[in-house]
C-alpha cells in the first residue's frame, strides 16, 4: 500500500498550518477546535517550517507551566521534520514513525506541502488491507 492511497481515505485533503510567531495558546486552541494533533507550522500553507503536537505543547507545560502558552510556536515545534511523498510505502511510514516515535508526518511532493498523515491513518489503512487480503483468502479456500 502507497501513502497516496492513504491520502485517498481521509476525508479531507487539506492541511491545517499555523503561522510562524503564533502563540502556543493559539495553537492549542486550534487543535483543540479541529480536534486533531499537530499541525504544521508554515508562513505560506505549502512550506514546512516545522511541526507542533499536543505532546510539545505538554512537554513545555510539564517543564514550565502556563506562562510558556505565551512563547511562540517557533520556540517548541519540531524543526527537522521527517516527510514523505505519497509514492513511498505505507509500511516504510509506519517503521520509520514507530522507530522515530512520532505521530505524524507531511506529505511532500516536492518541497510543497500536500498532506498530513497520522500514525492512526497507517494503522487503518494497514488493517484494511489485512482485512481485505483474508477475505480473498477465506473466498478461495471456502470456493467462493
Amino acid at each position: 500500500m502507497l501513502v497516496s492511497q492513504i491520502l485517498k481515505g481521509k476525508p479531507t485533503q487539506g492541511v491545517i498550518t499555523v503561522a510562524p510567531g503564533s502563540s502556543l495558546s493559539d495553537a492549542a486552541a486550534l487543535l483543540s477546535e479541529k480536534r486533531i494533533g499537530a499541525v504544521v507550522v508554515s508562513g505560506d500553507g505549502e512550506t514546512v517550517e516545522g511541526i507542533l503536537s499536543e505532546r510539545d505543547i505538554v512537554r513545555e507545560l510539564g517543564k514550565r507551566g502556563p506562562g510558556c502558552m505565551s512563547d511562540t510556536v517557533d520556540s517548541v515545534m519540531t524543526r527537522n521534520v521527517y516527510g514523505c511523498t505519497p509514492e513511498d510505502s505505507a509500511d516504510l511510514i509506519l517503521q520509520t514513525m514507530t522507530a522515530k516515535r512520532f505521530r505524524h508526518i507531511p506529505v511532500m511532493e516536492g518541497t510543497r506541502l500536500v498532506a498530513l498523515i497520522s500514525i492512526g491513518d497507517v494503522v487503518a489503512a494497514r488493517l484494511s488491507e489485512l482485512q481485505l487480503e483474508k477475505d480473498a483468502l477465506t473466498g478461495m479456500i471456502m470456493g467462493y
